[in-house]
């Protein structure tokens, strides 16, 4: 009985372990204009997946006039938000071989995921003519309002989720890696 019990802890550290270390948040700078920019990291899939990105808080601001309707959104603050694969990605019927891609969104009362070939930018204005594709992203409402940007992965059976969360506002696209 006893070796049972110390098995399952085993086992449920083991598990813990794994969620714990799944994602992995990092500070790369300040940001010019206040907002903090960070990379976060997964293992998905045996796909080392960032995304680095500017947090901007709302500060009682409208989501809808930072995120217009209508227009490709950055999604962050300063410099464009970028996503680091070293495997393949699918993103629906939206292939991403392993790279550095800018990621932007087109915001509207139907989301889509815009992946731009370009690696580095800032993140305005919107670099036309250099998507290497669009996926369309599921939109819906927080559970509790996000006061500052947040993009995070969540890990599924089949893959990934690519999520973005502000306000009051969540977007997200599955995703499978190969």
């Amino acid at each position: 009985m006893r070796s049972k019990f110390l098995f399952s802890a085993v086992l449920m550290a083991a598990a813990l372990g794994m969620t714990a270390s799944a994602q992995k948040m990092t500070e790369v700078h300040p940001g010019k204009g206040g907002s903090p920019h960070v990379r976060t990291a997964w293992m998905i899939d045996g796909a080392n997946i960032s995304v680095e990105y500017g947090r901007p808080a709302l500060k009682g601001r409208e989501e809808g006039k930072l995120m217009p309707s209508g227009r490709v959104w950055r999604m962050g603050a300063d410099e464009q938000t970028t996503l680091v694969t070293d495997k393949p990605l699918k993103f629906g019927t939206l292939a991403v071989p392993a790279g550095t891609y800018g990621l932007h969104a087109l915001v509207d009362t139907t989301w889509q995921l815009v992946v731009s070939k370009r690696d580095k930018g800032w993140g305005v204005p919107y670099p036309e003519g250099q998507d290497l594709g669009r996926a369309p992203m599921k939109a819906g409402k927080t559970a509790k309002p996000v006061e500052m940007l947040t993009i995070s992965i969540d890990d599924t059976a089949t893959g990934g989720v690519l999520r973005v969360e502000w306000g009051n506002t969540s977007a997200s696209v599955p995703f499978t890696v190969g």
